[in-house]
């Protein structure tokens, strides 16, 4: 069962809160995963421009983008069953987003899904 306290849900909204604070200005002392999702950024947001055409990415949110390249990074490796992945950028979402961004994440993860990437 998913708790707050879940060491993997930590490590999720850490990622994110850096990925987020990377979107303003580059960050010293990244955590240990992120050379190998920044050397996957590129088609991470191609993933993301596809599957969602109506935003580009410099109009998406920076929270709710940061949401969904770690969410495209963790489909992208298969560790993780993928509806976990989107429940878990989902909650996310309702925590650090906007009142509309669970529902974007959401449209936009359920895409790439059916995209089978």
């Amino acid at each position: 069962m998913k708790t707050s306290k879940d060491p993997r849900h930590l490590y999720r909204k850490l990622m994110i809160k850096y990925l987020y604070a990377e979107s303003f200005s580059h960050q010293k002392n990244p955590p240990d995963n992120n050379t190998t999702l920044y050397t996957k950024l590129p088609k991470i947001d191609k993933i993301i421009m596809k599957s969602a055409p109506a935003w580009p990415i410099d109009k998406i949110n920076r929270v709710d983008l940061a949401i969904l390249r770690f969410a495209v990074y963790e489909l992208m490796e298969k560790s993780v069953p993928q509806k976990v992945v989107i429940d878990e950028a989902v909650e996310i979402a309702k925590e650090y987003g906007s009142e509309n961004s669970s529902s974007f994440i959401n449209g936009v993860l359920g895409t790439i899904y059916k995209m089978k990437i």
